[in-house]
C-alpha cells in the first residue's frame, strides 16, 4: 500500500493552521477535484478523497491531536487509531463535504444546509421522568398511586396548531408547501429542506397569542399510575404518549416513572427475598421454645431448637416476594440474635454464678466455639515463637 502524503501537505496549510484557515483551503481544493466538475475522472475522484479525508481528520481537535502526535497511525482504524478515513462509498464523513458546502451555502444564500430562522415546525414531545416512592408493602402487594406531573401540554386555544383562532397554517411561500428546496450554485444542483417551515410545508403567518405560535403551554397534569405487585428498587413504569406534548401537534412524549422504595423498620430486601434479625432470650436460646415471626402474610411460629447460638439463620420458605417478572416466590430469611439479660436483681445474679459454678464443675465442654477460639489463640502464639 502506497504511503500516505501528510495531511496539511494535501491541504497546503501549515501545521499551526486554525479552523478558518483549514476550511478555506479544503473549499479550494474540493472544488477544484469535486467529482460533479470532473466526471470519470480517477485521479480527481481519489484527490477529492484524500483532502476530503485529511479535513475530516484535522477539523476534528481530538483526532488532529492523534494524528499531531502520531501521525496516520493515532487515526486510522487498522493501526488501532481514532480512526479518520473517509466513508464508505467515496464521500466525505462528518465534519467533510456536506458540512463544508453547508457552510459554504449558507454564506452565500443566508442560510445553512439544513437550517434558517423559521417559525416552529411538528415534533415530537420529550420523555419525562417522575421520580415515585413507595413502602415495601406497596411495592411488593402492589398499589394505585395518583402523580401531578408538571409538562407541556396541548395550547387549548389553538388546539394545538400554533395558529390564532380564526386562522390556520398557510403554505410556505418560498417552497410553495413542499417542505424542500433546490439551489444551484455553479456546478451544483442540491435539495435541502426549506430553511424557512423547517420541512413542514406551512407557516404561521398569525401566531397564537397564548402560546406563541408553538401549539403547546405550560400545565400540569394528574395521572392515576397502576404499580405492579412486585416492583423493586430502580424499577420503571412507561406510561406511553403521557410525557410533553408535540410542537404543533407532533406525537407526546412517554412517561417514565421510576420507583425508589423506603426503609423499613423491620424488612431488608434481596431481589426477591426478605431479612430480618430477631432478638430472643438466653433462656429461649438454651432450652429451646417458639417466636411469632412477622412477614408480609401474616405472623409464622418458628420453632428454636435448643442450643441454638446466636446469628443463626432460619429460611421460611415462600414468605418473602413474588417477582414482578416470573412466578417465581422468595423467602423470608431471619436472623435470631441472643440478647444478654440486663437489669439483674441480686438473687438472679446469684444464680448465674451458680449455673456458671456447676458449668465449671462438670468438667464437659458448653461453649465448643469458645474452646475452639481459644485453641487458635494458643496456637497463633506458639507459631510465633518458632
Amino acid at each position: 500500500m502506497a504511503e500516505k502524503q501528510d495531511y496539511y501537505s494535501l491541504l497546503g496549510v501549515a501545521r499551526d493552521a486554525d479552523n478558518a484557515a483549514l476550511k478555506k483551503a479544503y473549499r479550494s481544493k474540493a472544488n477544484k477535484y469535486h467529482p460533479d466538475k470532473n466526471p470519470d475522472d480517477k485521479t480527481a475522484e481519489a484527490k477529492f478523497k484524500e483532502i476530503s479525508e485529511a479535513y475530516k481528520v484535522l477539523s476534528d481537535p481530538q483526532k488532529r491531536q492523534a494524528y499531531d502526535q502520531f501521525g496516520h497511525a493515532g487515526v486510522d482504524p487498522s493501526m488501532g487509531g481514532f480512526g479518520g478515513g473517509h466513508q464508505p462509498g467515496g464521500a466525505a464523513g462528518a465534519g467533510g463535504f456536506a458540512d463544508i458546502f453547508g457552510d459554504m451555502f449558507g454564506d452565500i444564500f443566508g442560510a445553512g444546509m439544513g437550517g434558517g430562522h423559521g417559525g416552529p415546525h411538528a415534533s415530537r414531545g420529550a420523555d419525562l421522568q417522575y421520580n415515585l416512592q413507595l413502602t415495601l408493602e406497596e411495592a411488593v402487594l402492589g398499589v394505585t398511586k395518583k402523580i401531578r406531573v408538571p409538562t407541556l401540554v396541548k395550547c387549548g386555544d389553538c388546539n394545538g396548531s400554533g395558529a390564532a383562532k380564526g386562522s390556520k397554517p398557510v403554505a410556505c411561500p418560498d417552497c410553495s408547501g413542499t417542505g424542500t428546496i433546490r439551489i444551484k450554485q455553479g456546478f451544483f444542483s442540491i435539495q435541502q429542506t426549506c430553511p424557512t417551515c423547517h420541512g413542514s410545508g406551512q407557516i404561521i403567518s398569525n401566531p397564537c397569542n397564548r402560546c406563541h405560535g408553538h401549539g403547546r403551554v405550560e400545565d400540569s397534569k394528574t395521572l392515576s399510575v397502576k404499580i405492579p405487585a412486585g416492583v423493586d428498587d430502580g424499577d420503571r413504569v412507561r406510561l406511553s404518549g403521557e410525557g410533553q406534548a408535540g410542537s404543533l401537534n407532533g406525537p407526546a412524549g412517554d412517561l417514565y416513572v421510576q420507583v425508589s422504595i423506603a426503609e423499613h423498620k423491620i424488612f431488608t430486601r434481596d431481589g426477591d427475598d426478605l431479612y430480618c434479625e430477631v432478638p430472643i432470650s438466653y433462656t429461649t436460646a438454651a432450652l429451646g421454645g417458639e417466636l411469632d415471626v412477622p412477614t408480609l402474610q401474616g405472623k409464622v411460629k418458628l420453632k428454636i431448637p435448643i442450643e441454638t447460638q446466636a446469628g443463626k439463620l432460619f429460611r421460611l420458605r415462600g414468605k418473602g416476594i413474588k417477582s414482578v417478572r416470573s412466578h417465581h416466590q422468595g423467602d423470608m430469611l431471619v436472623r435470631v440474635m441472643v440478647e444478654t439479660p440486663v437489669n439483674l436483681n441480686k438473687e438472679q445474679k446469684s444464680l448465674l454464678e451458680q449455673f456458671k459454678q456447676s458449668l465449671a464443675d462438670d468438667g464437659r465442654s458448653h461453649s465448643p466455639r469458645e474452646q475452639s477460639w481459644f485453641d487458635r489463640v494458643k496456637s497463633f502464639f506458639e507459631d510465633l515463637k518458632l
